[in-house]
């Protein structure tokens, strides 16, 4: 069993925020909410290593190991397999409303990570599937439920001449719903607050745009990589940054495509798609992925510096 948790607290000031129908998909990049808000998100997560795959062979080890042996095969057989329970409070405060946004929700997923390498993956996949149950006050208000299932793929081309060193492409695919989503104004709302809904834009999905940009019952998003290991290594060179340990440096160019809609209908989710394209350079910085990228649509654009892949 692991434990570890993750606490939130910020005061945003002049911020865009995209308020009600204001992220829906069908909305204008200039139709937003400029204020201030304070924001709060306080989880821990109780992550439950199953006795399979590298877990059987190594341990407790076998969760941690930098580089594993993988294949297309089960879980009992190849990867990481996990059981999370995470509880969770949020809370979202808006100068321009006088209502505080806030639940506590209970999330549990299953997790099937199958890759050779959480930082430079070559080979393997990634499969997960979370369920969230939450309320503003438990017990007066109807609860709600969400959903979201995601799957990874990566497939190695090898090495390009004395150009690249590693060639990789990494497949994203990821969907959500809302099943108790209920029309407000007829009954009693199954809707978690507007910063758990289903939400693209940010540092995962859709990355052109601000976090949040659209939102709604339901979601689609796909993505694309082609991840290059250069031959030409110059870092090691460089003062100062010699100091640390930077075994790779990656380039990479992406493309994404998803939607967000009121109803989990696949005709609508794939109506007037929303994209995004862009180039990344990653580092490996004494253990930790460094990304720096550059994303683009067709109304709005975003840089960025953050850590981890984004899948």
């Amino acid at each position: 069993m692991l434990v570890s948790t993750q606490l939130y607290q910020a005061q945003l000031n002049d911020t865009p925020y995209y308020l009600g129908s204001q992220g829906k998909s069908d909305s204008s990049i200039d139709d937003k909410t400029i204020t201030n808000g304070f924001e709060q998100n306080y989880e821990v997560e109780f992550k439950y290593l199953l006795p399979w795959g590298a877990v059987k062979d190594h341990g407790l080890k076998g969760a941690f190991m930098p580089q594993r042996d993988v294949h297309f095969a089960s879980p009992k057989e190849s990867g990481v397999s996990s059981i999370t329970f995470t509880p969770q409070y949020s809370s979202r405060e808006l100068d321009v409303n006088s209502d505080v946004e806030k639940a506590t929700a209970f999330e549990i997923g299953l997790d099937w990570d199958n890759r050779d390498s959480t930082r430079n993956t070559t080979k393997g996949s990634h499969t997960s599937l979370d369920v969230t149950v939450g309320a503003e006050n438990w017990g007066s208000d109807s609860p709600w439920v969400t959903w979201e299932f995601q799957n990874s793929h990566f497939f190695s081309l090898g090495p390009l001449a004395d150009i690249f060193d590693q060639q990789v492409v990494a497949l994203d695919f990821y969907t959500a719903d809302t099943p108790t989503w209920k029309d407000c104004e007829t009954s009693d709302c199954g809707r978690p607050p507007e910063q758990l809904q289903n939400r693209l834009g940010g540092l995962y999905r859709l990355r052109s745009y601000t976090s949040g940009r659209y939102h709604g019952r339901s979601a689609i998003h796909y993505s694309a990589e082609y991840r290059m290991l250069p031959d030409w290594q110059p870092l090691g060179d460089i003062p100062v940054i010699n100091y640390y340990d930077l075994p790779w440096w990656q380039w990479v160019v992406f493309a994404e495509a998803g939607n967000v809609a009121d109803e989990y209908n696949l005709s609508d989710l794939h109506t007037d798609l929303k994209w995004s394209v862009g180039g990344a350079v990653r580092f490996q910085v004494e253990g930790i992925v460094v990304r720096a990228e550059i994303a683009r649509a067709s109304d709005d654009q975003t840089f960025r510096v953050m850590i981890n892949q984004p899948f």
